[in-house]
């Protein structure tokens, strides 16, 4: 004997019907609540899958340029800490020959050009020492910074490098041992003239630091924004979702009762046979 198709009541099937939406969105429902995604893939909805991807992979992009920002403006700070340390150097140096001016003695003249070519020294090394990551931007010979904000490289910012050792500076070794007062004198205007230079190359450097720190803030919101806009077309609404679910599953266990009672009507028509 062949098997036939089970035939239903008009009453089990629509309840039977009406049980498999209601479990399978509560499947869905828990999907939401398990991932805290409405949107786990095209197929759920391709227009805001795909909008919420593109932001994504933007924000990802940004998120790379932000931390080569960041390394920017570290590596000006560097500089612009040289910068300060050799201002305080070039000052005690001043300090030397204004004192050595004041003392007739060429010994001690002859003491301080010595101690004046030896904080000369120190001046080329800590210069040549104020390098980041192998960037060093107020060495004798000082290296360009260039820093990107865009991801297509449209929008740049170049930091030129400033010499700012002994040599760039135009400060030579002390003259003659300072012997006579006309040598002192040269060393002071020399000085004179690299504070002056060392502080218009500190402005710059704090320029250039303040736009990378404005770029920076502006790039971290800028992620802010496409993350959070990427959010909104795809994160669920956690309270709405647990809410849904109890009410689906109250709907379920109805669903329930009454595929139940259709299934008991029908064994009761049987018993009249």
């Amino acid at each position: 004997m062949a098997d036939g198709p089970i035939n239903l009541s008009n009453a089990t099937r629509t309840n039977l019907l009406a049980l498999q939406r209601t479990t399978s969105l509560i499947a869905n429902t828990q999907k939401r609540l398990s991932t805290g995604l409405k949107v786990n893939s095209a197929i759920d909805n391709a227009i805001s899958y795909f909008q919420a991807r593109s932001l994504n992979d933007r924000a990802t992009d940004l998120s790379n340029l932000k931390d080569a920002i960041d390394q920017g403006v570290s590596g000006v700070e560097t500089a612009m800490n040289g910068l300060e340390s050799i201002a305080d150097l070039v000052a005690q140096m001043k300090g030397i020959a204004l004192a050595s001016k004041a003392n007739s003695n060429k010994e001690d003249r002859s003491r301080s050009a010595v101690q004046f070519n030896d904080l000369r020294q120190q001046l080329d090394n800590l210069a040549n020492d104020s390098s980041y990551k192998g960037s060093n931007l107020i060495k004798g010979s000082p290296a360009n910074l260039k820093v990107s904000f865009s991801e297509d490289g449209s929008s740049t910012l170049t930091v030129s490098g400033i010499s700012s050792d002994s040599s760039g500076l135009s400060m030579v070794v002390a003259a003659a041992n300072w012997v006579d007062d006309v040598n002192i004198e040269n060393a002071i205007n020399d000085l004179d003239s690299a504070l002056s230079t060392l502080r218009s190359s500190a402005a710059t450097m704090g320029s250039n630091a303040a736009v990378l720190s404005l770029r920076l803030d502006f790039t971290t919101n800028m992620i802010n924004s496409l993350e959070g806009g990427a959010a909104k077309l795809v994160n669920a609404d956690l309270n709405t979702e647990s809410a849904n679910l109890l009410t689906l599953q109250t709907r379920q266990q109805l669903g329930t009762i009454g595929l139940s009672i259709a299934q008991q009507s029908e064994q009761s028509i049987l018993r009249l046979f």
